[in-house]
């Protein structure tokens, strides 16, 4: 894939799991990235410091903060010039049931989950455009959503709607701006073997594999594939389009 050699990225939530695995086979193809964290400097220092290739930056910012995305933008096109791929991969995982019994925090749950699972990559998006817009080659975006977006959650569902969003949210993207170079794209992994994910994967691990006919719960490296594949130009007749990462277990649930 040389032809992403010079090109530049922003991927969020890069401290590590799958948007540090993202940042490592981007970088390992030329592309300069940008690895944003919210508050795990020293994980995002070592992704940071094992990118081959140079040009790299390190960004900071509260997701769930609209200012903050708006900055962490602004910074990357100043230090890059340009932003070629923008990767909404931040996200968190938090029960959200609906007989939670406290309705104060069950607001504040789905509040918390969707400004930071969804509006963080509406706002990163609408910072983006501009500047992908007015340079040539146009621009990609690639949002990291879910298996769960389908199949639905029953302890998280605010969860479940946030990557929904991201869904629609690439949809609504690609009929409006393909007219302007940019193209949108959003892979929906099933279980991957993340930090995030790991304590759930460890309670029901026989159930989780019973549902995946590939037989393994997929890396990060299964899904950054997949994120190279998306910023390639061999991608640039995709645009509005959902890649399930998943192991075939939607044919089984």
């Amino acid at each position: 894939m040389s032809e992403l050699r010079g090109r530049t990225a922003l991927v969020t939530g890069a401290s590590g799991g799958i948007g540090g695995a993202i940042a490592q086979v981007y970088a390992a193809e030329g592309i300069r990235v940008a690895v944003h964290y919210s508050r795990s400097r020293e994980a995002a220092q070592t992704t940071f410091s094992q990118l081959p290739g140079e040009g790299h930056i390190l960004v900071q910012a509260d997701v769930a903060d609209a200012g903050q995305v708006q900055e962490m933008v602004r910074q990357t096109t100043a230090a890059f010039g340009r932003l070629d791929v923008l990767v909404n991969n931040a996200g968190i995982f938090e029960e959200t049931r609906f007989d939670m019994p406290d309705f104060d925090d069950w607001q504040t749950g789905w509040q918390r989950t969707l400004d930071t699972n969804l509006m963080s990559a509406v706002h990163a998006t609408w910072c983006a455009l501009p500047t992908m817009k007015a340079q040539p080659g146009g621009g990609k975006i690639i949002n990291i959503a879910s298996r769960s977006a389908f199949r639905a959650e029953t302890d998280a569902p605010a969860y479940a709607v946030s990557k929904a969003g991201m869904v629609s949210l690439t949809r609504c993207l690609a009929r409006a701006e393909a007219h302007n170079g940019i193209l949108s794209y959003c892979i929906a992994p099933g279980w991957v073997e993340t930090a995030m994910a790991r304590e759930g994967m460890a309670e029901k691990e026989d159930e989780i594999l019973s549902q995946i006919p590939l037989g393994r719960i997929a890396s990060v490296e299964d899904v950054a594939g997949v994120a190279l594949f998306l910023a390639s130009d061999a991608a640039n007749y995709l645009t509005g389009i959902t890649i399930p990462v998943a192991g075939g277990s939607w044919l089984s649930t």
